[in-house]
């Protein structure tokens, strides 16, 4: 198969699965292991192609994105999203950068992200089954009591409004979001889960975790790019730029779709469908080491 075509493939692939609580980083692994990208690509391709993603969400957001940045000097919310943004950008970059090559050598690997998958889908599952109704629960209690709801209890509040997220939600949700490091895990899963934990709405979550990809992809393909330019040839640039604009056309479409499910839907169906592929990857790894 030709390297373009392979490269397009994994464009789609992470463009499908970046914004979705799927792991992309899980599936590109998978799907390239199985596509034998070229050498010289390895490790440099999946994080690079994520700045589609990230020019889709500015795309995506580029209205509100634009008034943030007039108004950020004297709009106090808009500062306080900011700084919430950085505080759950903090973990998983500092941790990241002092660990990466330890994380890379010893998780990226099919079977890994096959367990990954399992356990964040039992995860989704449990919280939307059993979690979240429990707190509905609490809020409506609470409503009904002159007493109100009693301070730093997150299962009693609620938070609607992107602007409302406070900074202890944001570490909530930066902390969970170190679970993301681990391939196959997410990060637009674990930092939904974490911000849904600490009483975000679902369709807030979601939206803080587009948000938070600025930061967390952006920074990460840089470090990436920086620690590679060596290796890379002009070929090589030529397929990681096609590879990064499929993948930032189909993640534009994944996000308007996400947003819209969310509004209606709960998690649970990408639950299912993170058990089922985990397994499904952990029957081919055995089949292979069987032929081996």
């Amino acid at each position: 198969m030709e390297e373009w075509i392979k490269v397009v493939i994994l464009g789609i692939v992470e463009g499908l699965t970046e914004f979705l609580p799927v792991s992309s980083t899980g599936h590109l692994i998978v799907v390239g292991n199985f596509l034998q990208l070229r050498e010289s690509l390895n490790g440099v391709f999946e994080i690079f192609i994520q700045i589609g993603a990230v020019v889709a969400v500015i795309v995506y957001y580029w209205p509100d994105l634009w008034r943030q940045a007039r108004t950020i000097t004297r709009d106090s919310s808009v500062q306080q999203l900011w700084l919430g943004i950085f505080v759950a950008f903090v973990p998983a970059a500092v941790i990241g950068l002092l660990f990466d090559d330890m994380i890379e050598e010893l998780l990226f690997r099919p079977e890994v992200v096959a367990l990954a998958l399992i356990v964040g889908g039992i995860m989704f599952i449990v919280i939307e089954q059993w979690i979240m109704p429990r707190q509905v629960a609490k809020r409506a209690v609470a409503g009904a009591s002159s007493e109100g709801t009693v301070a730093g209890d997150t299962a009693a509040e609620r938070t609607d409004d992107l602007k409302s997220v406070t900074l202890r939600q944001s570490l909530m949700i930066g902390l969970w979001q170190l679970l993301a490091l681990i391939p196959g895990m997410s990060r637009s899963g674990m930092s939904i889960i974490g911000g849904m934990l600490s009483g975000l709405s679902r369709e807030v979550a979601t939206q803080f975790s587009f948000y938070l990809a600025l930061p967390t992809l952006g920074a990460a393909t840089i470090y990436t790019l920086l620690r590679s330019l060596d290796e890379i040839s002009g070929n090589d640039l030529g397929l990681l730029i096609l590879g990064a604009v499929i993948s930032g056309i189909v993640a534009g479409a994944s996000i308007a779709w996400l947003l819209r499910y969310v509004a209606r839907n709960n998690f649970i169906p990408f639950g299912i469908y993170r058990i089922l592929v985990g397994i499904v990857i952990l029957v081919l790894v055995a089949m292979n080491s069987g032929v081996q």
